[in-house]
């Protein structure tokens, strides 16, 4: 575990002692070794399923893939945003990176953590240097607002969870995770037993996140730079759902009855965002409300607690991590050529740029869960346990997936093909760097279909 941990947090001073013309070139190396180290955690070996176990950190079949997904996102980040901060002076890109980076340790320290309460702080953690990033780097006026709803909306949700923890500690006598599942079953009848239920879940579910608590979402997504969607979109929404499958197992046995309404609004916010990002005109906008709508399945499958629920959930958890980090990547790329996010004013892309053309197809089919990757995986999974669960969910999950298909190709079509506008003169050439940062997107998630038990948890 420490040898992630260390050189992670030894980047910062490197970040800050290092000449500025090497800045980029060190930052980028660097963590792209710690980030093909940490590979070295999916080879897990231990009966158990605890591996790499000290008095606070461990790994198990669950956090290993959201660990080296956080590890490979930080190189990633550093490449897409090279040209973003190209004209700031020095010590702001300095900055900048070392933000990324201490976002880097939280994350691994909150997927690592055994302590129920060091994974509460390190998921607070997490909220200021994003924070940072969307109010200081965002493109528009509007980010000072997107950072007041980020930061009210998880606060809100996650104070509760901080009480609900202190009261299990009280009647359990440990936050630790490797003996709380051996802990014997509280016996939950009373409306505060109900009540404590719901404070452990919002949290997650605000993160997630649910619909009808998603209001920060698109805000944050669109007013963030790209290393700020990168993020969010791939890691930070899934601490929601890795939270929700830690809790999960010592909130029997008052799921069963009390996850419906949670499970009805993830499964109608599928088909409600689906049908927003079928009228959107903002570029990340839709591929934040199309997060949204997978969240909401992941949302299902981890509420309805199978196995195939929960597997499907966290293959969808890494496929989503990858499909949406790359596509805002892409919308990147549009961005900092026609320096505006609206579909209708940059189009007719593929005769101008046909390489990124292909790109733009591969992750926009991934969008849409084509087979064999790893996202129709992972839908599948839920939409199987879901109808196992109830037929009725099929016509949800359907019209959902439908819907899916819909914007996706709509996307496509819509900054792609047809006429190049006559107010678009010149286009800058796209650059190795970019497509370098799409293939370290895209191919894990091809890669993945020749291995996928590497993240199937604890079905494996």
């Amino acid at each position: 575990m420490l040898k992630i941990l260390l050189p992670t947090i030894m980047l910062v001073p490197t970040i800050w002692a290092v000449p500025a013309k090497h800045l980029w070139s060190t930052a980028l190396s660097y963590s792209l070794i710690i980030s093909l180290t940490s590979l070295t955690w999916l080879k897990s070996s231990a009966e158990s399923g605890w591996s790499f176990l000290s008095p606070y950190m461990a790994t198990d079949p669950l956090s290993t893939p959201l660990l080296a997904l956080t590890c490979w996102l930080l190189p990633l980040m550093i490449l897409a945003s090279q040209n973003h901060t190209a004209s700031e002076p020095s010590s702001r890109q300095r900055t900048y990176i070392t933000l990324l980076t201490s976002l880097q340790i939280f994350l691994i320290m909150a997927f690592g953590a055994t302590e129920m309460i060091m994974f509460y702080i390190m998921f607070e953690a997490t909220l200021i240097p994003t924070l940072v990033i969307i109010t200081r780097w965002g493109n528009q006026t509007e980010r000072l607002n997107a950072g007041t709803y980020f930061l009210f909306y998880t606060l809100a949700g996650s104070l509760p969870l901080l009480v609900a923890l202190l009261l299990l500690q009280n009647s359990t006598g440990t936050l630790s995770l490797l003996t709380l599942q051996y802990a014997p079953s509280l016996q939950l009848s009373s409306l505060a037993d109900k009540l404590w239920w719901a404070g452990c879940l919002l949290a997650f579910l605000v993160k997630m996140p649910l619909y009808g608590a998603h209001l920060w979402l698109p805000k944050a997504h669109v007013e963030a730079p790209i290393a700020g969607s990168m993020v969010l979109a791939a890691v930070l929404l899934k601490l929601g759902g890795y939270g929700m499958m830690r809790m999960m197992i010592m909130l029997e046995p008052l799921t069963k009855e009390l996850s419906y309404p949670f499970i009805i609004f993830a499964l109608w916010g599928v088909i409600m965002t689906g049908s927003i990002c079928l009228r959107q005109t903002d570029l990340k906008s839709l591929i934040a409300y199309s997060s949204v709508s997978h969240m909401g399945l992941v949302a299902a499958g981890i509420l309805i607690q199978t196995p195939w629920g929960f597997t499907g959930a966290l293959i969808l958890m890494i496929a989503h991590g990858l499909t949406s980090s790359a596509l805002f990547c892409l919308a990147n790329t549009n961005y900092e050529r026609t320096h505006s996010r609206t579909m209708v004013l940059a189009r007719g892309l593929q005769m101008a740029l046909p390489l990124m053309t292909a790109w733009w197809f591969i992750a926009s089919l991934a969008n849409l869960a084509l087979p064999p990757l790893p996202n129709l995986m992972g839908e599948l999974m839920i939409i199987t346990s879901l109808l196992h669960w109830s037929w009725w969910t099929i016509a949800l999950t359907g019209a959902g997936t439908l819907i899916t298909a819909g914007y996706s190709l709509y996307m496509f079509l819509m900054t792609q093909r047809g006429p190049l506008p006559a107010h678009i003169m010149s286009l800058d050439p796209t650059h190795s760097r970019e497509h370098l940062l799409l293939a370290l997107h895209l191919l894990p998630l091809i890669l993945l279909i020749t291995k996928p038990e590497l993240i199937w948890g604890w079905t494996a």
